[in-house]
């Protein structure tokens, strides 16, 4: 191999007189300007960077600039000019083309990102700044990825006619990680309770599985965007950053991150108001969409919100063009900031264009439907921020970034969509653990933007020790070109008998759904499910299972409709530290087949950070149903059931109504629980362990067999095709149960992984209890 050759001037020589222009009695002229050496680049066109001209004088100032400009072509690695005789002679070294561009060591680093980072690309000229350029560009990619130790070394294989191989030799050096993250000036939370907020993780046992543990400057930018966030969420108005100082331990190979606080004071919202230079908009009226409320704790996401729905009420009531803008007045003694919603006219802009780019994959209507203006509207830039968090929030791009630009008048601009795409399929298995079906896993393939038309496709096989699943999704978020969801799932479930189930359970169905967003935080969901259920007793004997059991077997088929309102308040969905949750389901068996129930189901969950420095979270949970037979008796399996998986301490179908002979569970129809908890990070543990403590107290019952049911069980006692035993149902009350534990948990790389120990304290005889309880999983 030859390493790429730099082009170096000497200083270009009359042979007669010495360096031109060094001592010329008059001005020089030459007869032709002749050129040598080139093979590619035709003379003429040399001819026409050169500023010397036959017949006219020149100077040294003029070969210096024919020099610039020839080298500045980027055709050349070396050029020469010197007088010999009447003639200016050219002497000119083309620069290679490039036959091939190859990169050799790269592991972390694929070929097709590597290429799209260089300028060098087959079929161009080589130069040395361009690859010295490209060097530099590879090792940045490398030290985004947390290789700071990376080198490039290029290297050239000349080949015929003056081309080369250009071939990237990388060495891609140790993941360098980060050591630590400490925080200076923070009182208000702990170094702990701030390390769940950034996305940026210490180096440790853990590293292998994860990215987030080195140094990248665009995360760490992002990070402090995200404790900005936070602390104006949680009424610190005046907070700021001071410096984030990442150093680095070349000799260790690993950052010390810094982030140096200004908490400032903590604020309340003191009184709200709004104010409407519009005619018809009645401030009153409008306080009601409010979401900042006085006396609640300040948030800068409350405020946004209320701009978002104050601009929302004035477009619907014709105002396209208005302006809603906060005024805040801080009152220092009281700690609270009063605010002031003003609206009024704005400017009158219109969407002149709505551009899209970088979408390679995703349709342009995909994007273009987050938008809730389209060419021609009114350009109100709330529109366009809420346009920006939807379209983040999809998951189908890396970046999204909108910017705006003059139009073709004054009172016209152009919206441009910059996105860049990233990986929306998932090949993935999961695997977990419950005390009841003990291990079970799953291996599916899903694709949330199925053939670049924003739909979600899941096909998933499944199994455990006593089950296996197979199922099919597919959602349209967009139907009919409004913002309803609609889609559907078939499924065949195989659940065999276990210590807690004394049948085998063989279920195939599927569902048809459709879900509309009422508000941001309110969704009403409708959906048709049909399926057919085949319960069998397997390899147990008729006299090893309850009567209720027996007579509930055989097949039977439930055509069922149902609804249900969701109310989410949450601040995180998986990790959820502060908000509420509502859902109200209401499912009507019996529009066909072979069953017809009604069944009401409500729960409600409440958190809140106790102790916000050291990320002590408190939760209270509260759930109950009912069920009851349409002109028809309940069967067993579509009564409630319930056990530890509800109120720990409890075996699973461990609460309720059960077959005094058997000890077979046999279901009720109404059921009610709660439970309070607190959880908390365990003292002396890493943060990058991911453990965790909870206390918990769980209370509940189960209670009221179907009469109509039970009376059947003990009416077909005794005869011939039923076993001799009879049901004896005892426990069939509503005593409360009540149990209380604590559990650990850790955010493992497998996921989530719980352990809980529970005591009942107040139960039945009849109960079955269970003191363990294990559970967890995830998906990758």
């Amino acid at each position: 191999m030859l390493a790429v050759v730099v082009a170096v001037t000497a200083p270009v020589l009359d042979p007669v007189s010495g360096p031109l222009g060094s001592s010329p009695a008059l001005a020089e002229t030459v007869g032709q300007v002749i050129v040598t050496g080139n093979k590619r680049v035709d003379a003429e066109t040399i001819r026409t960077y050169v500023s010397v001209k036959p017949g006219r004088p020149y100077g040294a100032a003029n070969i210096d600039e024919s020099l610039q400009a020839l080298y500045a072509t980027g055709l050349f690695a070396d050029v020469k000019i010197v007088r010999q005789g009447n003639n200016l002679v050219v002497s000119v070294v083309e620069n290679p083309i490039i036959n091939k561009v190859a990169f050799e060591g790269n592991k972390k680093l694929t070929d097709e990102q590597l290429q799209s980072i260089v300028e060098s690309q087959p079929r161009s000229v080589m130069t040395k700044a361009k690859v010295q350029g490209d060097v530099q560009r590879v090792l940045e990619a490398y030290r985004r990825s947390g290789r700071f130790r990376a080198s490039v070394d290029p290297k050239t294989i000349e080949l015929s006619d003056n081309r080369v191989d250009l071939v990237f030799e990388i060495d891609e050096g140790d993941k360098t990680g980060v050591a630590s993250i400490s925080f200076i000036g923070n009182k208000a939370f702990s170094d702990g309770r701030l390390l769940d907020v950034i996305k940026t993780r210490e180096s440790g046992l853990l590293s292998w599985l994860r990215s987030t543990d080195t140094y990248d400057p665009d995360r760490l930018q992002s990070d402090e965007e995200l404790l900005r966030r936070f602390y104006y969420n949680n009424g610190y108005a005046d907070f700021r950053i001071v410096s984030t100082v990442a150093d680095l331990d070349r000799e260790r190979n690993t950052f010390f991150i810094t982030f140096t606080l200004e908490e400032g004071d903590r604020y309340d919202f003191g009184e709200i108001n709004v104010e409407s230079s519009l005619a018809t908009l009645d401030p009153d009226r409008l306080r009601s969409v409010v979401t900042s409320r006085a006396g609640r704790t300040y948030s800068a996401e409350a405020v946004e919100k209320s701009i978002e729905a104050l601009t929302i009420e004035a477009a619907k009531a014709g105002y396209a063009f208005a302006q809603v803008r906060p005024r805040g007045d801080r009152n220092f003694e009281n700690h609270t900031i009063s605010v002031t919603y003003s609206i009024e006219e704005g400017p009158r802009v219109y969407v002149e264009r709505l551009n899209v780019r970088g979408n390679t994959r995703t349709r342009d209507y995909v994007i273009r439907r987050e938008f809730e203006l389209a060419e021609g509207d009114a350009y109100n830039r709330v529109m366009i921020d809420r346009a920006e968090r939807r379209l983040n929030n999809l998951g189908f791009f890396k970046t999204v970034r909108i910017t705006t630009e003059p139009g073709s008048a004054p009172d016209r601009v152009v919206v441009n969509v910059d996105v860049e795409e990233q990986s929306t399929g998932e090949v993935s298995f999961g695997i977990g653990y419950s005390t009841s079906d003990g291990v079970i896993g799953d291996v599916s393939v899903s694709e949330k933007n199925f053939l670049g038309r924003g739909q979600y496709v899941r096909v998933a096989i499944g199994g455990g020790e006593s089950q296996s699943t197979q199922e099919l999704s597919f959602t349209e978020p967009f139907f009919l070109g409004r913002r309803l969801a609609a889609g559907f799932d078939l499924y065949n479930r195989q659940y065999d008998h276990n210590d807690y189930r004394a049948y085998d359970d063989h279920t195939t169905g599927g569902n048809l759904r459709f879900a509309l967003p009422i508000t941001d935080e309110a969704t009403f969901n409708v959906y048709y499910t049909l399926y057919n259920r085949d319960l069998s007793l397997g390899s147990l004997s008729a006299d090893e299972v309850s009567a209720a059991v027996y007579d509930s077997l055989g097949e039977s088929v439930t055509s069922l409709v149902g609804g249900s309102l969701v109310y989410n308040k949450l601040d995180n969905n998986l990790n959820p530290r502060d908000g509420y949750y509502a859902r109200l389901t209401q499912d009507f068996a019996g529009v066909g087949g072979d069953v017809a129930f009604s069944r009401t189901k409500l729960e409600g969950r409440y958190y809140k950070e106790l102790y916000p420095a050291w990320g002590m979270v408190g939760m209270l949970k509260a759930e109950g149903g009912v069920v009851q037979g349409l002109g028809q008796d309940l069967t067993l399996p579509d009564q409630f059931f319930l056990g530890g998986e509800t109120i720990r301490g409890f075996a699973s179908s461990g609460i309720g109504p059960r077959d005094k002979n058997t000890g077979e569970a046999l279901g009720g129809q109404y059921y009610m629980a709660g439970t309070a908890e607190t959880v908390f990070p365990l003292p002396y543990l890493p943060q990058e362990v991911g453990m965790s403590g909870a206390v918990f107290t769980d209370i509940g019952t189960l209670w009221h067999v179907d009469p109509g049911s039970a009376q059947t069980w003990s009416v077909n006692c005794g005869t011939t095709s039923n076993p001799s035993t009879c049901v004896d149902v005892v426990s069939d009350d509503a005593t409360l149960r009540w149990s209380a534990g604590f559990g650990v948990l850790w955010k493992s790389p497998f996921g989530p992984i719980r352990a809980d120990f529970a005591w009942p304290i107040a139960k039945s005889k009849w109960d079955e209890t269970q003191v363990v309880r294990l559970g967890g999983g995830t998906r990758f």
